[in-house]
């Protein structure tokens, strides 16, 4: 499967950075209970690593589990090594691209500027995450896809409930929420139902923008 079937199936990312590992499982859980089963551990998390091989040996085949942050290719070796589906990362790093490309593993790099589009089309990686999207004005999306037609977006970083919509109705395929995926108050109080209902409301308006592109 490439990203971009991964995306088509998956328009929504749980991004997990820094998740205590006490609460791992059950803050997961929660999040793949609202419909989500697509996520991507931050590979600057202490145990990124540990938590990448306890989700698969907990969750199996369902749910998804990638790395980000894979900024160089050591990162990259030993986030597949721990069993990870897929690697994203923030930048456009030529020597991660040139391992992805080699090994056949789906990846979706980073790119703001056309040169990073151009870059990540030149090693054939046609999905780009859209970083920080947040900062970037909601036309920016077709403005890109302008020159780079055969390209598509995922907006990370400055999403959230407010603003994911319209992220989606200006053109991006799809989005990943970190902190913004659970309210804070639901995990301090360990609420993981109302986590549940609230990834449910964030699913609904994510498709309901897809069908209405």
């Amino acid at each position: 499967m490439n990203m971009r079937e991964i995306i088509e199936k998956n328009p929504l990312l749980a991004i997990l950075r820094n998740v205590p590992a006490e609460i791992l499982i059950p803050y997961v859980d929660a999040i793949k209970k609202g419909g989500v089963s697509f996520f991507e551990i931050a590979l600057n998390t202490p145990d990124a690593l540990e938590q990448i091989r306890t989700l698969k040996e907990h969750f199996g085949d369902e749910i998804l589990v990638g790395a980000g942050t894979a900024i160089n290719v050591e990162r990259a070796k030993a986030a597949i090594d721990a069993g990870a589906h897929f690697l994203l990362a923030p930048s456009t790093d030529a020597p991660v691209l040139e391992y992805c490309r080699d090994n056949g593993i789906p990846m979706m790099p980073g790119g703001l500027t056309p040169t990073d589009v151009s870059v990540c089309v030149s090693y054939g990686f046609d999905v780009i995450k859209l970083f920080p999207a947040g900062d970037m004005p909601m036309s920016y999306v077709k403005s890109l896809k302008g020159p780079f037609d055969n390209t598509d977006y995922v907006a990370i970083g400055g999403v959230n409930p407010d603003n994911i919509e319209e992220f989606i109705q200006r053109g991006c395929i799809g989005a990943g929420l970190g902190s913004n995926m659970l309210p804070k108050e639901a995990v301090k109080n360990r609420d993981w139902e109302a986590g549940t209902a609230y990834v449910k409301a964030l699913v609904e308006k994510v498709n309901g923008a897809l069908a209405r592109k």
